[in-house]
């Protein structure tokens, strides 16, 4: 399975944006997906997953901004990103496969090319 993320672009503090993620193939339904982002000179960072059924969860920092969600029909994941700020600013990852381990999560699936996400004014 390849994935590939779009959305991505230049917007000012407190703006909006869509990242996509779609699949070249078919993502085994039962898979949790998952959003992850790499802020320049840190490392990547979980942002979002969700599961087969819907379950969502969210890192701490986008609760209540970010929205996860996915469309089986299409195999492609979205997130909606309101309420964006200048920390947000980041290449954003999709990942085909998400493992739950309790306290902390493991990405072992597919990463798609990431998106820039550039948050300023």
């Amino acid at each position: 399975v390849q994935l590939q993320a779009s959305g991505g672009g230049l917007v000012q503090p407190g703006g909006s944006l869509r990242l996509s993620c779609a699949a070249s193939g078919s993502i085994p339904s039962g898979n949790t997906l998952g959003w992850y982002r790499q802020p320049p000179g840190k490392q990547r960072e979980l942002v979002a997953t969700i599961t087969s059924g819907g379950y969502t969860n969210y890192a701490d920092s986008v609760k209540g901004r970010f929205t996860i969600f996915r469309d089986h029909a299409k195999n492609t994941m979205y997130l909606q990103m309101n309420g964006l700020k200048p920390e947000d600013t980041a290449v954003y990852y999709c990942n085909s496969d998400v493992r739950d381990r309790g306290s902390y999560y493991i990405p072992v699936g597919s990463w798609g090319q990431g998106t820039l996400v550039t948050v300023s004014s």
